[in-house]
């Protein structure tokens, strides 16, 4: 009896390990509706207004992994602004929080997408959680 107690707790544990590893986050962006909705497992978790690029500057459309995080970036190439809990997805491009919050929901940037800093935050920390490689970023118009 307690080896098959045993055995079932060790199974239930193998099967949440199992899920955990099969876990995703997918972070949708409709550059149209300027509107940013993640999935975590598949199941709406958040969905958040965003900025992207505007007149003169595009965001990339597609489908992304994530190349790299960092909690607090500053651009060298727009004044040092600060960029806190960046995923950059494409070269130059990355998912970060933003100081110019009344300008989420309409196109404000140079081609990232901007989210409110607590936004950000929690995505960041969902990537970091989950890891890059079951991280997935789609742009679409």
């Amino acid at each position: 009896m307690r080896s098959l107690a045993l055995l079932s707790a060790a199974f239930a544990v193998f099967v949440m390990a199992s899920a955990d590893a099969k876990a995703s986050v997918v972070a949708k962006i409709d550059v149209s509706a300027q509107r940013m909705n993640v999935y975590v497992n598949g199941s709406l978790r958040h969905s958040w207004a965003v900025s992207t690029g505007r007149r003169g500057y595009r965001t990339p459309r597609g489908s992304y992994r994530p190349k790299f995080l960092k909690r607090m970036h500053y651009s060298s190439k727009y004044n040092n602004s600060p960029m806190p809990h960046s995923i950059f997805f494409r070269g130059g491009y990355a998912i970060h929080g933003t100081n110019a919050v009344s300008r989420l929901g309409r196109r404000a940037s140079h081609g990232c997408v901007r989210l409110h800093r607590a936004n950000a935050r929690r995505l960041y920390n969902l990537v970091r959680k989950y890891g890059k490689g079951r991280t997935r970023i789609v742009i679409t118009n």
